[in-house]
């Protein structure tokens, strides 16, 4: 385990030349980093941000510490290819401890059930439940099965530029295609004839940001697939992702360099040979790998006259993912016999499949439609082997829900802690609202409360530059995986993009991603470690 942080706000005085600048250090940007590190590159990390990590960060208030992000992981175990690859990523120093059993937990109106890491008990509690629908529940399971396999063969034709997708689309594509085309919903419908069943089947759709009636369904199934095995969570908390991953870039000859705002790329006889920051400043490296999102990507950093190509127009119309606000909650004593625990837990208000943002701003007929139409509830602290309560007994938990983008947009311009007693009145209205929305769910825990405090999509996008606080980039919709543009190499010779809007969602669709565009980068050499790795 490294003695310090790998980063630093400047660099050192035998830094470059640089085989490889990387913008943006979330999960996608630090996978990639330290793929072409173990491949012997020397790579320059750039992040905006005074902590590195995106969504994978953590900030301290008064003694608590919460993650941002990283809730409940799959696939992180030795079982599974990304967990072999994200263990030799970070020389083997990253440990991940399991959530137990039980990793989520539904409640609706008047049905509540497990999900659990035994698969064969999850759907068998199923069909206990829906007696009816035994047949449709073991399709079910067929189905997220084939479109696991049929992923694999779409993850390797966006190796290629997208010159090639005439042919890659038909020949590797294809299969996962026909998933990819199809929105949740619709696919569902057509053998599942329970409505509540559907719901169910579909309550995971937190995970990806969209739900069943827009989402494709391939996106919908490799995330029941994610959690096959269960979920997991950093041991030592989910910064120690960026410490590790940013390690390897620096015992490698790399750096991470934080408060380094990317103001553009620089291009020179047609291709992209570094970047200009907001200070005028000027870095150079053979090739540039944007991790900051496909659409800041295209509408930020290229070029006045290229972001008219039809390829960086084409990805600047497609649809953000939703935005949300998050309670972080401080709290003293023994919440476990409070009602908290390790696994997550999510209170749907309603069965309508309409229900899917909070829409504080709307006048309320009634008392349900005031609340938000589904509150997602995790414990940090109890998820966290390595955490130390200590004699006051600290613990920490999040509230999260979505909520339009446009509520806070006007504040988004405004400096963070300064946006004025609009904002602030806002920001009290809601976590009152929340507040007692939870308390009404796990009311022994209200109690054990010492702080609160509200993110709101203005956050969001001050902290990760992320498009209107969308916290899962594009939304996962068939038409953003019909854009044949949206893979690692870029039109513009020595650009490549990063991350989960290559891929997947969530920590590990931004990895996938990640190894993605380092691989398109040194598709052989990238090829030979993951085999070897995988072994």
């Amino acid at each position: 385990m490294a003695n310090s942080n790998p980063w630093s706000t400047k660099l050192p005085p035998e830094s470059g030349p640089w085989d490889t600048i990387v913008i943006g250090s979330a999960m996608g940007g630090m996978t990639c980093a330290a793929l072409l590190a173990r491949l012997g590159q020397r790579v320059l990390v750039l992040e905006h941000h005074y902590v590195p990590g995106g969504f994978t960060q953590t900030f301290t208030r008064k003694g608590w510490t919460w993650d941002v992000g990283v809730h409940a992981v799959g696939e992180v175990d030795e079982r599974a290819l990304l967990g072999k690859v994200l263990l030799d990523l970070t020389g083997q120093r990253l440990r991940w401890a399991s959530l137990g059993p039980v990793y989520d937990t539904f409640d609706f109106p008047d049905f509540r059930i497990d999900f659990s890491r035994d698969r064969k008990a999850w759907q068998a509690a199923l069909q206990e439940a829906f007696p009816a629908e035994r047949d449709a529940i073991a399709q079910y399971g067929r189905l997220t099965r084939e479109v696991g396999v049929a992923m694999r063969a779409y993850y390797l034709s966006r190796l290629f530029g997208a010159w090639t997708a005439p042919l890659t689309d038909r020949l590797l594509a294809a299969p996962a295609h026909r998933f990819l085309a199809q929105t949740t919903e619709a696919t569902l419908a057509r053998f599942v004839k329970n409505e509540r069943l559907r719901r169910v089947l579909t309550a995971q759709w937190g995970y990806y940001g969209s739900p069943p009636s827009r989402s494709s369904f391939a996106i919908h199934a490799l995330v029941a697939r994610h959690f096959q095995h269960g979920g997991y969570y950093p041991e030592g908390g989910s910064a120690r992702i960026a410490i590790e991953l940013l390690q390897t870039v620096k015992d490698a000859g790399g750096a991470t360099r934080i408060r380094a705002d990317v103001d553009s790329l620089l291009v020179a006889g047609g291709r992209a040979v570094g970047v200009r920051l907001r200070d005028g400043e000027q870095l150079r490296a053979r090739r540039v790998v944007s991790a900051i999102g496909a659409q800041a990507t295209v509408t930020r950093l290229l070029p006045p006259a290229e972001r008219q190509a039809a390829w960086a127009r084409s990805i600047a119309q497609l649809p953000q993912s939703p935005s949300h606000v998050c309670l972080y909650l401080g709290l003293r004593g023994d919440i476990r016999q409070a009602g908290a625990g390790p696994e997550n837990r999510w209170f749907y208000e309603t069965w309508s499949d309409q229900a899917e943002a909070w829409h504080p701003d709307r006048p309320a007929s009634s008392e349900a439609d005031a609340q938000a139409p589904v509150l997602y509830c995790s414990f940090p602290s109890l998820k966290d082997p390595r955490h130390d309560p200590g004699p006051q007994q600290l613990h920490t938990g999040e509230v999260v829900t979505f909520v339009p983008a446009a509520l806070t947009a006007r504040f988004r311009d405004a400096r963070w802690r300064r946006r004025g007693p609009e904002y602030e009145a806002l920001k009290k209205d809601w976590t009152e609202r929340l507040l007692a929305q939870f308390f009404r769910h796990l009311p022994a825990l209200k109690p054990h409360l010492d702080w609160v405090e509200l993110s709101t999509p203005a956050t969001t996008e001050t902290f990760t530059r992320a498009p209107s606080g969308a916290i899962y980039g594009l939304e996962p919709t068939p038409a953003r995986y019909s854009n044949r543009y949206l893979r690692p190499a870029t039109p513009l010779p020595g650009l490549f993009m990063a991350g989960g809007d290559l891929a997947s969602v969530g920590v590990m669709g931004a990895m996938v991603g990640g190894l993605l565009c380092a691989a398109a980068m040194e598709p052989w050499a990238a090829i030979r470690h993951l085999r070897a790795v995988s072994r």
